[in-house]
């Protein structure tokens, strides 16, 4: 049997959007559409399928467009959480925690695009999560097999799920998606004011409580033009089998 769904998202949606200019320089990037739909559409639809009932949406850049982008939706209910100053990950998620309850909750990236394997993504989570063993759980894919994906990895995966992070004279065969599971507890000790997930990440290892599944569907890390362009055209090459993902 499944575990129930965490009822509330963080969606991450103020970021600048740089590399991807200058496709940005009139809108923000999860505004930006694959396949005919906005990535944040996107990401607000999965979580809605899934069984999320609200989401809370932090904006900056064209903070306004977003907003009104938004002011429509039914499913999942929206709670802006502006910010006149850029949080970074982990600040935007502290400034928006009194909209986010005292439970665990999902934390999606507005630019997200994935497609899900043979179970939604969202939902292998939320069925992985251990409260007594995790403070945060993240969803990684393997790098090889990321279209747009660049990088050195993210982090190491034990047999068990646990996850280390890569040191700086390591690769790691696993890059983080943008899809996971916070505890509210992590923030405890937060600083105010921009700090980056990364540093909340680093506590959780060094107390063994930063967990992690594989991916077994697809990831596409949009971070270009080029980036762009290949996601459409993959989506577009494999319509038959998107339309029933």
């Amino acid at each position: 049997m499944m575990k129930p769904v965490p009822k509330r998202a963080m969606v991450l949606a103020a970021g600048l959007g740089v590399r991807l200019r200058p496709i940005t320089a009139d809108r923000p990037k999860p505004l930006v559409e694959v396949g005919g739909q906005s990535l944040l559409d996107r990401a607000l639809d999965r979580l809605a399928e899934a069984g999320v009932e609200h989401a809370v949406v932090n904006t900056h850049y064209f903070a306004e467009m977003v907003a009104k982008h938004l002011a429509s939706r039914l499913k999942p209910r929206i709670h802006l959480s502006p910010e006149a100053k850029l949080l970074e990950t982990g600040g935007g998620i502290a400034h928006a925690l009194p909209l986010l309850g005292r439970d665990p909750f999902f934390v999606v990236n507005g630019d997200s695009f994935w497609l899900n394997g043979p179970t939604d993504v969202l939902k292998r989570l939320a069925n992985a999560w251990d409260d007594e063993r995790m403070d945060a759980l993240l969803a990684v894919y393997l790098t090889p097999r990321a279209l747009g994906y660049d990088g050195l990895g993210d982090f190491m995966v034990d047999p068990l799920g646990r996850l280390t992070r890569r040191r700086e004279d390591e690769v790691a065969p696993f890059a983080y998606i943008g899809l996971q599971i916070l505890h509210p507890r992590l923030f405890r000790a937060a600083q105010d004011g921009a700090f980056s997930l990364n540093r909340l990440y680093d506590q959780a290892d060094a107390a063994g409580r930063l967990w992690g599944i594989v991916h077994d569907g697809e990831w596409f890390h949009i971070s270009t033009p080029a980036d762009l362009a290949e996601a459409q055209e993959r989506l577009s090459s494999r319509f038959s089998y998107y339309h029933r993902i």
